[in-house]
């Protein structure tokens, strides 16, 4: 019973600020000046007082008329750009024509002979998983995406035909058996 009283308390209190924050915001504002129109106008009346806010708020603003139909200045540019802060800089020199050379005659691309150079080998599809065991003794995990996770040590074959050369923190160095190939794999699977 008591829970429901401190609710009904609540829902009351709740109901009285929001009718509070309801007429404050609907309460017309008498003592407010209007907004200044310019800041020529919030300049001068800086200083004033409100006495005189009050007095020229009601008045009527000065309108020169006769300034609307004086004769307007022609532009005189038509290159003219608003948000260039720098002086235009002057035109580029005319081009020069090149000096008439003698032609350049040019030799034939040379053809390498010979046979041509080994295939490299293929890309080792191997994937570096993690690293096992203490610091004196890593044993690298790797995974060629066909069958379980291999683990190697240092100079240890994998699959038959790829040697682990160094296993570090977040890499290890595989290359093929004979040597070719040579590859760091990082840990994210990416060579």
């Amino acid at each position: 019973m008591a829970t429901e009283r401190r609710q009904k308390v609540l829902l009351g209190l709740l109901a009285v600020v929001l009718v509070a924050v309801a007429i404050y915001q609907l309460w017309p504002a008498t003592s407010a000046a209007p907004p200044a129109s310019s800041n020529r106008q919030a300049v001068a009346t800086r200083g004033t007082g409100r006495a005189e806010q009050a007095a020229s708020a009601q008045g009527a603003p000065d309108v020169h008329l006769e300034a609307l139909e004086a004769e307007k200045p022609k532009p005189t540019g038509t290159d003219r750009n608003l948000f260039r802060y720098k002086p235009k800089a002057p035109p580029p020199p005319p081009p020069t024509p090149p000096p008439a050379a003698d032609p350049v005659v040019t030799a034939p691309p040379v053809v390498p002979s010979g046979p041509p150079p080994p295939a490299p080998p293929p890309p080792i599809p191997l994937k570096f998983i993690g690293i096992m065991g203490p610091d004196n003794g890593k044993i690298a995990v790797l995974s060629d995406s066909k069958g379980p996770p291999i683990s190697a040590k240092e100079g240890e074959l994998v699959l038959g035909q790829y040697r682990v050369l160094k296993i570090g923190v977040e890499s290890v160095e595989v290359a093929y058996a004979d040597g070719r190939g040579r590859v760091t794999l990082r840990l994210s699977g990416q060579p």
